[in-house]
């Protein structure tokens, strides 16, 4: 368990700087390797590029690579791979054209190939798997359907307690039976103000303000905390935060991620709809059905809702783009959003039966290219690409019917600019050519006409410039407005592909639901893709794992850890639920209430389970070093959204308003390559959540505090603490210009150095100071103010800087940093 040290440290890189950058370089530079991306990425180009010449059937130079075994063991020239030194791997040189042999040797891997395969080497070559046996055969067998998760979700009853006086709602009664059980007590409730904060930054990533503290510390009903959940979870800030993780989960990005990372402007629009969908409190089944096939949903609704259902599909949409010229890799992208529908709404890697069965779960092949075909019938918006430039397939955000109208419209409009420019050329090349001509007549004549053939050729020129600038606004506005979204394509059951090599078909697989969860076949009426019919599969309230996988990451985001600590593997290879009683009862009530994402936080967060401090006796840290039996409350750190928010609402420049669009350059001067890739930041003072998001080159400050990386669903972000991040705060000019914000309100509010200690201290930290906090910080200031004046720094500048110094010392703190 981390210890968090008090604002006495003064400066967080004191604790940072114990993980020094030797040893954190010794744990192989941090590198760690997601089985699904060995599935999705090393494994097929392995499979693609060497297992012909070094595989189950040929080896050449006595080398196979088709197993991590092999790899280690290598041919006639030693090991592929070195564990000791991964860098100086035989294969890493060979596919880096780092020696005399070279592999492949017709072409070599391009630059985001030799990158992933780099990355899997210096992780140590990881292959998931290898000592499990194939699953035989595409039948599921009855062991497989008896796993747990598989398993008809149950109408648990709260167990009896001893303590029962501790019961304040059903939750707590599960988790105090638990600790019962162990002889374990729970710890004493937290203190209001540190429960205060802990739910304002859990709901809204934010933390309170001095009058939320007030007004909280001020109402001693019994429903004081209850008002104060339901006042955060009726603030726009709440679809922002919740909204953000569910980001993380479907890999939002604003560019396509192939080679050159082309931007796609509406991306925005998905996001903004995930925002409003939370704090609409939209039920959860039909944010699933809006999302899989919003655009199948929208045909008989009113226009706002045919706009709404067109964007959600952007969910599908943001699917990752591969390689030089995407379309020709679309079968990735298929499997990206297959991989993503799994892990998002059923906690199955679905992924990873494209090449073979599942080796763990019973998920085949067939049920991959079942699903496959789904996707397969259905129409992407195409980004753009180093191949072709620009977008296309957009889906317009309203019926057919009007979106011909406006076409018919835009047409006709481009026409007549057309034919303007067209009579601008024409007179322009007359008027030309009788000046040339016009030395032939008189002098008088001649001087005269040149004057007005100036005139006309002055006064065309411009004509013929606002008409371009007027038809290039055109283009770029478009007929209508469109979304990142899909469409219905003809339904089409798609053959296997065998190892996943789409030059490979085998037999024809008819499209249906997973075997194991019922295999539904799609309709034989059904002329189109079957979208609508998998959304309403994975909603289906007897569906087993849905509410399960959706009230585990509601609790995951309250506690830490989901009862079910591997929240997108629900699967053989996943942990079991700490508490599989209480996570079917939450299940069941999450149904009942009609999938509300909000009725779930209160009954999680009004218990006392919810309220308990950190603090827990040494039995319990003997028993369960993890917490899972939930003794405690975990601290946790902010992550890095949290914390530049943060920073910006106590300096008072952040920007509360709806992020829109970002200022990304014309389409028409899009001309990005893998060599010279699209990339930006645009910084703004709005919530994080609205920054550009970059697949390929992630935002600078989110990056040095764990931002999601836009590849991959991102259950739980990685919570790294290295010294860079200390040095970071103390040097970032946001953190000094909000510092100095902040400083200027502390001058303003208060008169004398102790309130404005107190204020400080409340506003940053949520509480008061201690008597030796006062003395030392009053000591600080005095100091900081001698070394101005020695400094020779203006008198009129000398209190506002030292103030601000003070105000980054809070941010630079653990306290700061961390949530009890």
């Amino acid at each position: 368990m981390i210890r968090v040290y008090s604002i006495r440290c003064f400066c967080w890189a004191a604790f940072a700087a114990c993980f020094s950058l030797s040893s954190f370089g010794a744990r192989g530079e941090g590198v760690s390797f997601d089985a699904a991306v060995f599935e999705n990425q090393v494994r097929p180009l392995l499979v693609e590029q060497c297992f012909k010449c070094h595989g189950e059937k040929k080896q050449e130079s006595s080398l196979r690579l088709d197993s991590r075994a092999a790899l280690l063991k290598g041919g006639e020239n030693g090991p592929a791979i070195s564990l000791d030194k991964p860098e100086d791997s035989d294969l890493l040189k060979v596919i880096g054209y780092r020696g005399e042999v070279q592999m492949p040797p017709k072409k070599k891997l391009g630059d985001a190939q030799i990158s992933v395969l780099t990355q899997w080497v210096k992780a140590g070559a990881p292959w998931p798997g290898e000592d499990q046996a194939i699953a035989a055969g595409n039948q599921t067998k009855l062991s497989d359907r008896a796993f747990w998760s598989f398993q008809p979700v149950k109408n648990s009853k709260p167990p009896a307690v001893k303590n029962s006086q501790w019961v304040r709602s059903p939750v707590d009664a599960f988790v105090l039976a638990r600790l019962e059980a162990v002889g374990v007590s729970p710890a004493v409730a937290a203190s209001k103000r540190t429960l205060l904060r802990r739910a304002t930054f859990d709901l809204t990533g934010l933390p309170p303000t001095t009058a939320e503290i007030d007004a909280f510390l001020a109402d001693s009903s019994d429903a004081a905390f209850e008002k104060v959940v339901d006042r955060l979870l009726a603030t726009s800030a709440y679809g922002e935060r919740w909204g953000r993780h569910w980001l993380d989960l479907v890999r939002y990005s604003d560019t396509a991620g192939e080679t050159a990372d082309y931007p796609v402007r509406e991306a925005y629009k998905y996001r903004n709809y995930v925002i409003d969908s939370f704090n609409r409190d939209t039920p959860y089944d039909q944010f699933i059905l809006e999302q899989i096939a919003g655009d199948l949903l929208g045909k008989t609704d009113s226009a706002d809702q045919y706009a709404r259902n067109t964007v959600a599909t952007g969910y599908i949409a943001i699917s990752r783009r591969f390689g030089f010229d995407p379309q020709n890799y679309h079968y990735l992208t298929i499997q990206d959003t297959i991989d993503n529908v799994g892990q998002t709404f059923l906690g199955l890697s679905l992924g990873c039966a494209r090449c073979h069965d599942h080796k763990f779960d019973p998920v085949s092949t067939a049920d991959y290219y079942a699903i496959y075909g789904i996707f397969g019938s259905t129409v992407y918006a195409f980004p753009g690409s180093e191949e072709k430039k620009g977008p296309s397939n957009f889906q317009p955000m309203m019926p057919a019917a009007q979106a011909n109208e406006r076409k018919a419209a835009f047409d006709s409009e481009l026409s007549r600019l057309d034919g303007g420019l067209k009579a601008c050329d024409g007179e322009l090349a007359a008027a030309q050519k009788e000046a040339k001509e016009a030395s032939t007549r008189p002098a008088v004549e001649v001087e005269t006409r040149r004057v007005e053939l100036k005139g006309i050729i002055e006064q065309r020129t411009k004509a013929k410039g606002e008409l371009a600038a007027t038809r290039a606004k055109l283009l770029e506005k478009g007929a209508y407005e469109v979304a990142y979204g899909v469409t219905d394509g003809p339904g089409k059951d798609v053959p296997i592909q065998k190892r996943g090599e789409p030059s490979k078909p085998g037999e024809i697989v008819p499209r249906r639901f997973l075997e194991v969860l019922g295999g539904q076949p799609i309709p034989a009426e059904e002329k189109g893709s079957g979208r609508l019919q998998l959304a309403r599969w994975i909603a289906d309230r007897q569906n087993p794992l849905t509410a399960r996988v959706m009230v585990n990451r509601i609790w995951q985001h309250h506690f830490g850890n989901g009862l079910v600590s591997t929240e997108s593997d629900f699967g053989k290879r996943g942990r079991l639920p700490s508490h599989p009683e209480l996570l079917d009862f939450l299940a069941t009530r999450f149904i009942e209430s009609g999938w509300s994402v909000k009725s779930m936080h209160r009954m999680i967060m009004l218990g006392n389970a919810y309220r308990m401090s950190c603090e827990a006796d040494g039995k319990a840290h003997e028993i369960d070093p993890e917490n899972a039996l939930l003794s405690h409350y975990n601290r946790r750190r902010l992550d890095a959204e949290e914390i530049r928010d943060s920073i910006l609402a106590l300096g008072g420049s952040l920007n509360r308003s709806m992020g829109g669009p970002h200022p990304f350059p014309p389409v028409s001067t899009w001309g990005f390559t893998q060599h010279e890739p699209f990339a930006a930041v645009y910084d703004n003072n709005g919530r994080s959540v609205y920054l550009m998001t970059q697949r390929l080159k992630r935002h600078p400050f989110l990056a040095v505090f764990d931002g999601a990386d836009g590849n991959t669903a991102v259950a739980k972000r990685p919570v790294t603490m290295v010294p860079t991040q200390a040095l970071f705060m103390m040097n970032n000019p946001l953190v000094h210009e909000q510092s100095a914000g902040m400083a200027r309100k502390l001058l303003q509010a208060k008169s004398d150095d102790t309130g404005r200690v107190g204020l400080a201290l409340e506003m940053a930290l949520g509480r008061e100071p201690s008597s030796q906090e006062l003395a030392r910080a009053t000591t600080f200031l005095s100091v900081y103010r001698e070394q101005l004046q020695l400094a020779k720094v203006p008198a009129d500048q000398q209190e506002l800087l030292a103030w601000a110094a003070y105000v980054r010392t809070l941010l630079c703190s653990n306290e700061f940093i961390f949530v009890e």
